[in-house]
């Protein structure tokens, strides 16, 4: 009972009435506050109770979560443990698909580089085909020169998509056919080194040697001349023949120090000091 709760306020509402001092209003009025009080003290019972359930609804995730802590900590020790077991091993392999991944790497830089080079000089070759054909014969037959100039044209043609398709054994033979029918072509040093890199496409690594090296012996002032080493150099290479690649690559170096291929030679040098 409220009473028992405040008994100051029983004392009072009894004092009041016996003393006669009190009238009826005051009286519903003390009721009416002690129903009121019995009400906020009814909510505050509950408001309590709430509270120590939730307390220990807290206490209860509290415990949970430092179980959970506990065991992530020895998840991780025993993690640590493997780890260090396999860092070992781990490293060994890593290091090794390093290695792996950079030589790959090198191998598609210099294919990429060979492909921009091989670019360049169909592009050269394309350009010196139309200088011949608009070219005249100094005897002024023009037409027959001109006649002349789209036969060779064609027939390079022919071998160059050859080529492309890496049909290396059927471009060797019409590259070969096209220098016995115009050894005289402003573009037969092109056809001789094209008929080197054919033999190079087979793996034919000595023909190749051999056919790069007629570019130089009979086409000495041809612009192919420091492409022809360098590839000569990398066929050298190929056969296991570091001593001989090295000396051509070198002349590369030495005869064409501001050209493309000094530049790719300077990279096969130290690939090959490795």
């Amino acid at each position: 009972m409220l009473t028992e709760k405040f008994p100051f306020l029983a004392f009072l509402i009894v004092l009041a009435v016996t003393s006669g001092c009190v009238n009826p209003q005051q009286v519903e009025l003390l009721e009416r506050d002690q129903r009121r009080l019995r009400v906020e003290l009814g909510t505050m019972q509950i408001d309590i109770d709430a509270a120590r359930t939730s307390l220990a609804d807290t206490r209860a995730n509290m415990q949970q979560m430092q179980r959970d802590i506990s065991a992530i900590r020895e998840r991780i020790d025993e993690t640590r443990v493997q780890v260090g077991r396999q860092i070992g091993q781990t490293s060994r392999d890593g290091d090794q698909r390093v290695k792996s991944l950079e030589g790959r790497l090198t191998k598609l830089e210099e294919d990429a580089k060979a492909q921009a080079e091989l670019l360049k000089n169909r592009e050269a070759e394309i350009q010196q085909m139309k200088e011949a054909a608009q070219a005249s014969a100094p005897d002024g037959s023009a037409e027959a020169a001109l006649a002349e100039s789209d036969a060779a044209r064609r027939d390079f043609e022919s071998g160059w998509r050859l080529f492309e398709r890496k049909d290396y054994r059927s471009s060797a033979g019409r590259f070969k056919e096209y220098l016995k029918k115009y050894p005289k072509s402003r573009i037969a040093a092109n056809a001789q080194y094209w008929l080197a890199e054919s033999h190079f496409g087979l793996k034919e690594y000595d023909k190749a040697i051999v056919e790069f090296d007629e570019v130089r012996r009979r086409y000495p002032q041809s612009d192919k001349v420091p492409a022809a080493l360098l590839r000569q150099g990398f066929a050298f290479a190929e056969l296991g023949e570091k001593l001989n690649a090295r000396l051509v690559l070198q002349d590369v170096v030495e005869k064409y120090p501001q050209s493309p291929e000094s530049v790719r030679a300077k990279q096969k040098l130290k690939s090959l000091e490795s």
